[in-house]
């Protein structure tokens, strides 16, 4: 037996399926309405409606302005973009098989849960698409055999593909739940255009933001040689930003977990405070 239904995170919809939890003004909608709360915003008004001709000597009379839609919220999938700076460095196989070993993590119980898991690396001049989004364990072990590495850090092309990609996954499937996971120490050194490579990534991190795409910036430059390149990044996405001092496969696990977890939450309280 499945120990768990489904999907584990909740989104807004705009599909007549789903869970009707309040309702909003309608504003010229008709395909979803509130009866309950219709009836409710035309209740106070009966009694100037009374000599009305309208009314056509309906014992209730209900107007336009009454009409109140919806709101329905429903199960969503999760997707986990990692998006890892594989240019050459010491800690460049430390930080691949932690990713490697996170998203092995995270495809052992997206099945169950319907979440789906890609790896995008960046490297040379270029950003490489390692694995599509998936929940499929055996396209992934296969995907993630080799990986690679060496060169200089393009940066901007990674955040770019990253981009697109979530962007078509959006437009695919509109009630996925994205999660961007950046690991890198935030400096880039290739250009994919005309501007500085540091301001190009900047100002594709603030088209990822613009887009409501919940992002994580894992630090991986050393405490010593830290210049804040990777904060800087993380201010420009709206994300936070963390240092894991002992880079495993586990401890990345848990952060992405905490990270879904927060995002529920925060879903959680957006739909209250609507």
């Amino acid at each position: 037996m499945r120990s768990y239904a489904g999907r584990r995170s909740v989104t807004r919809t705009e599909r007549k399926r789903g869970r009707y939890i309040q309702s909003r003004p309608a504003q010229g909608r008709v395909d979803d309405l509130a009866f309950d709360a219709t009836v409710r915003a035309a209740a106070p008004f009966q009694r100037e409606r009374e000599d009305i001709k309208a009314r056509n000597h309906v014992a209730f009379a209900v107007r336009p302005g009454d009409y109140m839609k919806k709101i329905r919220v429903r199960k969503a999938a999760n997707l986990i973009l990692f998006l890892v700076d594989a240019s050459w460095s010491m800690a460049v196989a430390e930080r691949m098989a932690a990713t490697k070993g996170a998203i092995m993590s995270l495809l052992t119980d997206a099945y169950q849960r319907r979440d789906r898991v890609g790896l995008i690396v960046f490297q040379k001049n270029l950003a490489t698409l390692v694995l599509s989004p998936t929940n499929s364990v055996m396209l992934a072990e296969t995907a993630l055999e080799d990986i690679p590495v060496g060169g200089k850090t393009p940066l901007s092309a990674g955040l770019m593909m990253s981009y697109e990609t979530l962007r078509k996954e959006k437009l695919l499937h509109p009630e996925i739940m994205p999660l961007l996971i950046v690991l890198t120490d935030g400096a880039g050194n290739v250009s994919i255009g005309f501007s500085s490579p540091q301001e190009e990534a900047y100002n594709i991190a603030n088209l990822i933001a613009k887009e409501n795409i919940h992002s994580v910036v894992i630090n991986m430059e050393h405490p010593a040689f830290d210049q804040g390149l990777a904060q800087a990044l993380a201010d420009h996405l709206d994300a936070p930003c963390y240092t894991i001092t002992d880079l495993k496969a586990e401890n990345l696990f848990f952060t992405v977990q905490q990270e879904i977890r927060m995002v529920n939450t925060q879903k959680g309280l957006d739909f209250q405070n609507r």
